[in-house]
């Protein structure tokens, strides 16, 4: 359990606000595949979550309640680093979820726990649906951390002790978990040189169509083709 892995440590990791060149080489935006689960309920426990912890956050963290399930890269027309993600990488992706074929499920948001740089709403998921669909949009290349689902509360602003931290996390009440039907997956995007920035919502996929649907507010350009409809067996 990740809250194990926390506990070892002696501090949280201190996050900082700057432009990270070195990161993102004047590429403008990242893309992830997520679940977009910033629904009223939600915002309303990480708001929760966000002023029980006031004090230990950096300011400005903006992003709206998500759940990632595969980070992508710098999408762009022409890749030339490891870390870009071009029309090659998503039709691969878009191909193995038409494989996959996920059907509508449950997801269940809980209560605080805590990776060494950022505090998070934890995430279950009895049918195993999102590490199926974590594994399906592998892009390739070795798993370097456990996969964690979980909803970003935001990020440790400075090197606070983890055991006075987790007692703090502990303290947070949480009378039930929350319940949330998932019906498809969101393929989003934010500022590179903005940590915590607003994400914003470049396709969605729908289960039951099998089809990505594109919005108009791209900040890229990708000639992607229709996704055509899988007949059933």
């Amino acid at each position: 359990m990740e809250t194990h892995a926390f506990n070892a440590g002696d501090f949280t990791l201190p996050n900082v606000r700057r432009d990270f060149p070195e990161w993102h080489r004047g590429r403008p935006c990242y893309a992830l595949w997520a679940l977009e689960v910033d629904f009223p309920s939600v915002m309303q426990r990480v708001l929760a979550a966000q002023a029980h912890l006031a004090g230990l956050l950096l300011e400005g963290y903006c992003r709206q309640p998500h759940v990632t399930l595969r980070l992508c890269g710098f999408p762009t027309e022409s890749p030339r680093y490891p870390d870009d993600f071009g029309a090659a990488g998503l039709e691969r992706q878009l191909a193995a979820l038409r494989r996959v074929r996920p059907s509508p499920f449950e997801i269940r948001i809980g209560g605080l726990e805590s990776f060494t740089s950022a505090p998070y709403l934890s995430v279950s998921d009895p049918g195993e649906n999102l590490a199926a669909l974590h594994a399906a949009l592998a892009l390739g290349g070795d798993e370097v951390h456990l996969y964690t689902p979980h909803v970003t509360v935001g990020l440790y602003a400075d090197a606070w002790p983890i055991p006075e931290v987790h007692a703090r996390l502990q303290r947070f009440a949480v009378i039930e978990p929350l319940r949330l039907n998932v019906t498809g997956i969101s393929l989003l995007s934010y500022a590179a040189p903005d940590i915590g920035g607003a994400l914003t919502v470049m396709a969605r996929y729908d289960f039951d169509s099998t089809t990505l649907v594109w919005l108009d507010t791209l900040p890229f350009s990708l000639e992607i083709p229709p996704t055509p409809p899988v007949p059933c067996p």
